[in-house]
């Protein structure tokens, strides 16, 4: 094969690729090859100057000696991020001359995906075992011991009635993690009057903000704001976070809702609503907020869960706000209260 043919033949795949030929010569590289191996120049070089990784040495030899394809993994890491590749190693014969076809195609997202699978069935499996651990153990402990102890009996059935609700939300907010993600690519279209919906929420909360003696501001622009949107959806967003904001802004506090229009917002490019609440409570340390909207993920666990909390509300608020095209803001200091805003495009 001519150097032109090869340059040629290489440069046309779609991903990082170079040839090796005998002697464990580079006879070709692409550009792609040439930044995933942070090198000016792949043509002519040793292969041991280029690679390192064992298991990609040991696979392209394997099929230089067999005739055989070989697969492997290539790991390396491009700023803080890991990278995984799915390395494909294909034996070539041109007349006389052979030569090992080395691939590399990006397999990181799906490694994530793996991952993140992985990390929410162990996390499912952990939240639903300890509240059903302790129903099993009162359970069997109402059945033997406390069976003729009418104070015990009581005091268990508190107890039991608190795991089950626990559960019960956990299961709810699931399904309702699950509705959302299957509908995330379906753009809503229905009108929404964003003014209305506020007032509402903050009625439906009165409850829960006069026990926790919270003071729930409600500031809105004279006129209607109207957007397209999923009532539903919007009303859950918004539910979740005042609640949120009065159960962690702390008793006595004030949690503002607030609603704004701007004309072009910086986030969407264009005409935009900004929903706000807005807390006095503790603040959020800097280092959480990145992971605020992850599964599970909690600042305080203990009193999450005390709280009757199940880690997935802020999940459920980003995937609405995705399927709406709009975006979620969150500023916080430790000692500063904490605002969370949703852009939603008019």
């Amino acid at each position: 094969m001519t150097e032109t043919l090869i340059s040629d033949t290489v440069a046309a795949i779609p991903m990082p690729a170079l040839l090796v030929g005998t002697g464990e010569r580079v006879l070709g590289g692409n550009q792609l090859a040439a930044k995933l191996l942070a090198t000016d120049q792949l043509t002519g070089r040793h292969l041991l100057t280029v690679l390192r990784q064992p298991s990609v040495l040991d696979a392209i030899d394997a099929c230089r000696q067999s005739g055989q394809p070989r697969d492997t993994r290539y790991l390396t890491t491009v700023g803080r991020n890991d990278m995984t590749y799915k390395v494909h190693c294909g034996f070539i014969r041109h007349g006389d001359q052979s030569g090992v076809l080395v691939t590399f195609e990006d397999v990181t997202h799906l490694e994530t995906a793996e991952q993140m699978r992985r990390d929410f069935v162990a996390n499912v499996s952990h939240e639903l075992r300890t509240p059903l651990t302790a129903l099993l153990g009162f359970i069997e402990t109402l059945q033997g011991p406390a069976k003729d102890d009418a104070k015990a009996r009581e005091r268990f059935l508190g107890i039991m009635a608190n795991e089950a609700g626990r559960m019960g939300r956990l299961v709810k907010d699931l399904l309702s993690l699950s509705q959302v993600e299957s509908q995330e690519r379906i753009r809503p279209d229905s009108a929404v009057n964003l003014n209305e919906l506020v007032g509402s929420v903050i009625r439906n909360l009165s409850h829960l903000s006069e026990k926790s003696q919270v003071t729930v501001i409600a500031d809105l622009p004279d006129q209607p704001v109207v957007v397209p949107a999923d009532g539903d959806q919007i009303r859950q967003v918004l539910t979740n976070l005042a609640e949120n904001a009065i159960k962690y802004g702390g008793d006595g506090g004030t949690v503002t809702l607030s609603l704004s229009v701007m004309e072009r917002d910086p986030a969407l490019r264009g005409p935009a609503a900004r929903l706000s609440v807005q807390d006095t409570g503790p603040g959020i340390d800097l280092i959480h907020i990145p992971r605020l909207t992850e599964r599970f993920y909690r600042v305080d666990s203990h009193r999450s869960r005390e709280m009757g909390g199940t880690g997935l509300g802020l999940a459920i608020v980003k995937h609405i706000v995705n399927r709406h095209r709009g975006r979620l803001k969150i500023d916080s200091e430790p000692g500063q209260g904490s605002c969370f805003t949703v852009i939603l495009p008019l």
